[in-house]
């Protein structure tokens, strides 16, 4: 399971009832990432979160994330699972929780994140072939919304706060977004606690 999956198996009577799901490196979604990226791949995750959550001896999900980001929309899908559980989560961002990596870490009941772990935040970004017509740009705008929506109704920062963040200039050698430290994504409400 830890070769073909990057995970244990769901635990067995007698062992732990809490489940430890883990989400490292860059979030596949519907394309099949380089065999040199580090991957988490969705199509594992969400029948794993499924399986947790019909799983009567699971009693809680504890979620661990180090994470590039990747995927919006797997990101997101991901994200959405996890908030609706019915099982208390709670996530933990080490190292890092950047990009699509910062819903997810808000998805949960309660978050925390190590003291020198990040989060960056900043907006939609697309690569490949981009068709350059109105349509492409209003699309990649009402995805950023969902993840603006989603963050700020599973956090306690503000929308205009999480946008600001998202489009400040000048951090970021060369880009746009904000780069955010373990205390700072919790003075932010971004993040319940600090810990590990």
């Amino acid at each position: 399971m830890i070769q073909q999956l990057g995970q244990t198996t769901v635990p067995t009577p007698g062992e732990s009832n809490i489940y430890c799901l883990t989400i490292i490196g860059q979030i596949e979604g519907h394309l099949v990432l380089p065999p040199q990226n580090k991957t988490t791949k969705y199509e594992h995750l969400i029948p794993q979160l499924v399986a947790a959550e019909q799983n009567p001896k699971i009693e809680g999900l504890l979620i661990i994330l180090n994470t590039v980001g990747g995927d919006v929309e797997a990101g997101l899908a991901i994200a959405e699972m996890i908030s609706s559980l019915t099982k208390p989560t709670v996530t933990v961002v080490i190292g890092g929780g950047h990009s699509i990596g910062v819903p997810i870490a808000v998805a949960s009941n309660y978050s925390l994140i190590a003291e020198s772990a990040t989060m960056t935040i900043h907006p939609i970004r697309m690569t490949g072939l981009v068709i350059g017509v109105p349509q492409t740009f209003e699309y990649i705008e009402k995805m950023q919304e969902r993840v603006v929506r989603f963050v700020t109704s599973h956090s306690n920062i503000t929308e205009q706060l999480f946008k600001e963040l998202m489009f400040k200039t000048g951090e970021l050698n060369r880009d746009i977004g904000t780069s955010v430290g373990g205390n700072d994504a919790v003075k932010h409400g971004l993040i319940d606690g600090v810990g590990e």
